[in-house]
């Protein structure tokens, strides 16, 4: 695979998962939305869904990464890091142009984030917080649990996807992105109720640096000083993934 499709690739299918994944939580969160308070369920499977779609979709140009830290695993078990500084600069600019679009979708609703005044006698409704659409928040703010919570997820998301390619024609049948997929609900009902389950630095980061810039009325603190645990805890679980994967396989 050339730079050139790799860049592209990892923009396009990484714009769609957080095309889904932002969507899904601003569907949830956002007060004028139809699918407002449908809950966790509901944001599991449409992050696993965006999975789908942009792992589908990127697969033949780039194989679908989506993740730097899917990018270090695999680094880090086949020594090849040529190519990685592609994956990780396509999957950034992806997951901000992904966040874009799905500001873009939900635009009345944002524009509607204000506080409402309520009719005479009646009481003033806060307008809703914005940066869990885009990013993680904490249930418990406590750096050491959180890191150690993003680290562990990782791995559990590296080392299957890492092994699934040893099982003889999933990759043949084309259904390993559909497992990847299930894989990610799996771990967002499992693992994400700690820290929302990051899991991928440019799926936290890039939103977040979005977040910073829109011009959302009422948005809230983008919250920098949590910003360095979804970046580090997942390279921290790729690359153990890799070197565990490595020694195991």
């Amino acid at each position: 695979m050339s730079n050139g499709d790799i860049f592209v690739g990892e923009v396009i299918g990484t714009a769609i998962l957080i095309l889904f994944g932002a969507g899904v939580c601003a569907a949830v969160t956002l007060r004028h939305s139809k699918a407002r308070a449908s809950g966790w369920i509901v944001i599991a499977f449409g992050w696993g869904f965006g999975v789908l779609a942009g792992a589908y979709t990127a697969a033949p140009l780039s194989g679908g990464h989506l993740n730097p830290a899917v990018t270090l695993g695999i680094a880090v078990d086949t020594g090849e890091w040529g190519k990685v500084w592609v994956y990780l600069l396509g999957q950034m600019v992806g997951a901000m142009l992904g966040a874009v679009l799905a500001y873009l979708v939900y635009l009345a609703q944002f524009q509607a984030n204000v506080r409402s005044e309520g009719a005479a006698g009646g009481t003033a409704e806060e307008p809703t917080a914005t940066l869990g659409i885009f990013s993680t928040i904490p249930e418990i703010r406590n750096p050491v649990a959180n890191l150690i919570t993003e680290i562990i997820a990782t791995i559990a998301l590296v080392l299957p996807v890492l092994a699934f390619g040893l099982t003889e024609g999933l990759g043949e049948s084309g259904i390993t992105v559909l497992i990847v997929s299930l894989l990610v609900v799996g771990l967002g009902l499992s693992l994400g109720g700690p820290t929302g389950y990051a899991i991928n630095p440019a799926r936290d980061l890039g939103p977040r640096i979005v977040h910073t810039f829109l011009p959302i009325p009422n948005k809230g603190t983008s919250d920098w000083g949590y910003a360095w645990i979804p970046v580090a805890g997942p390279l921290v679980g790729g690359a153990l993934a890799g070197l565990l994967y490595n020694a195991a396989f």
